[in-house]
């Protein structure tokens, strides 16, 4: 059987269920993910959904192909994907699925793994299309059984948290799997938030779920400020990315938030690593450094930064996307409702609005995420070309894509892992700079595709 390949991204499985996850093809990917999983030493495995109306009969057809290659399944239910990560890092199961399409609309669903506590990604994923290719399947009949994972995490959450006052802010699940357990969480720790689209449901049908578009976060906006709250919160669809507004109605992006992190964690950890993605801002790192911390400037992707997390031991990760990866007293995995509870300690703990504690960093000018459509089988090399554009002009951070920097700022051009597409991110200290940076990037990205596509 054919299961088609653009599904397999770098950091998890994503398609059209209609096209691309329909039966024959999940069960398929059970198989080979079961035999992956078996012939690492990993015979238990968990499984959990997000509230996507397609994840029930994903889930059976997944399960199916899982049992037939000997593996125990343990059917965790809905859960947003922070608590299927505690699950894995708490409990007996020695890897896992999570069915979920985080912020793609709601005819796509997809796979985020786990083998051994740490994310399965890569040369990982790849390796399920050889294993499919080569019809190499393991045979057994693994055993299915039930396990409720809510509740452990709402008694660790309740366990690590003290927030000092009750804080006025709300929070928005967009629908989502957050929806499953934030209030729960809340109202153990003394909070009595106003929640918004807090009902689960797969059909989405407030607004799409996801907190890096403003327009999807206009409601909490307008309510932070009708209601005159400190700040309020949303959720992505499986709940692992946040997005903050604060008492002003401004938004917090991913590497403003994590300045608020790191300058907790510095006080406690003097001299801390702190790691961000590639798209997040100049601020970012200067901040991390004058507070004493080390900045380290890494890929983007959940997966990449949380193994280079592993490797270096940083307790503190974040990307502009709004992935916050928390380690200190806690597992370091990405999730958006514990890191609402660490925000909550610190506002209560410092007394400043958020704003107010952000008051000395740099208010730069920067675009946007920028997507521009390129295909997957070019936009490596086009992006490869830029670098090759820019390296005899400027300096160029090659970790992750071309991060050039000029004299008053920067630009970024990266390959999407999850869409054909390429991503742009410029940021300069004036809006004069920000066009002209702008335009450059622009510019050598036009030669860069010509020269690829015409070859």
């Amino acid at each position: 059987m054919k299961v088609p390949g653009h599904i397999f991204r770098e950091y998890d499985i994503r398609g059209v269920v209609k096209s691309d996850l329909t039966p024959d093809n999940v069960r398929v990917l059970g198989r080979a993910l079961g035999t992956a999983f078996r012939r690492a030493g990993a015979t238990r495995v968990g499984v959990a959904r997000d509230v996507r109306l397609s994840g029930e009969r994903i889930r059976d057809d997944l399960v199916a192909g899982l049992l037939s290659t000997g593996c125990d399944v343990v059917d965790y239910g809905m859960a947003p994907t922070g608590v299927f990560y505690h699950a894995q890092a708490t409990g007996p199961e020695q890897a896992g699925v999570v069915i979920t399409g985080s912020h793609n609309p709601p005819e796509f669903n997809g796979f985020k793994l786990v083998l051994g506590g740490a994310s399965f990604f890569g040369e990982q994923i790849q390796g399920l299309v050889s294993l499919i290719e080569a019809g190499d399947f393991e045979a057994g009949e693994g055993t299915l059984s039930q396990r409720e994972i809510l509740d452990p995490y709402v008694e660790d959450v309740r366990g690590r948290a003290s927030i000092a006052r009750e804080v006025r802010f709300a929070y928005d699940s967009g629908n989502g799997a957050a929806a499953l357990v934030a209030a729960r969480v809340f109202k153990e720790l003394g909070q009595q938030p106003v929640a918004l689209f807090d009902e689960p449901d797969g059909t989405f049908p407030n607004h799409h779920p996801d907190p890096t578009i403003p327009e999807f976060i206009e409601d909490l906006r307008r309510l932070v400020l009708d209601e005159g709250l400190e700040f309020g919160v949303a959720y992505d669809g499986d709940g692992d990315r946040i997005g903050v507004i604060d008492a002003r109605g401004e938004v917090l992006w991913g590497d403003r938030l994590l300045i608020l992190f790191a300058r907790d964690l510095l006080q406690r950890q003097p001299g801390a690593m702190v790691i961000h993605d590639v798209k997040c801002s100049q601020t970012l790192t200067d901040a991390v450094n004058d507070a004493g911390g080390e900045a380290v400037i890494w890929k983007t992707g959940h997966s990449l930064i949380k193994q280079k997390m592993k490797q270096t031991g940083a307790t503190l990760a974040g990307e502009m996307s709004g992935h916050i990866f928390l380690g200190e007293n806690w597992y370091g995995f990405d999730d958006a409702v514990f890191a609402t509870v660490r925000l909550l300690e610190i506002v209560a703990r410092d007394g400043r609005a958020l704003h107010e504690m952000l008051a000395d960093i740099p208010a730069l000018q920067a675009t946007p995420e920028i997507r521009v459509d390129c295909p997957d089988d070019v936009k490596f090399d086009v992006v490869e070309r830029v670098r090759e554009h820019f390296r005899p002009i400027a300096p160029v951070v090659e970790i992750d894509g071309a991060r050039v920097g000029f004299e008053h700022g920067w630009g970024l051009v990266r390959a999407s892992n999850t869409q054909p597409a390429l991503v742009v991110r410029v940021e300069a200290d004036t809006e004069e700079h920000l066009a002209e940076y702008r335009a450059t990037i622009e510019s050598a990205i036009a030669t860069a595709r010509a020269t690829v596509e015409g070859a």
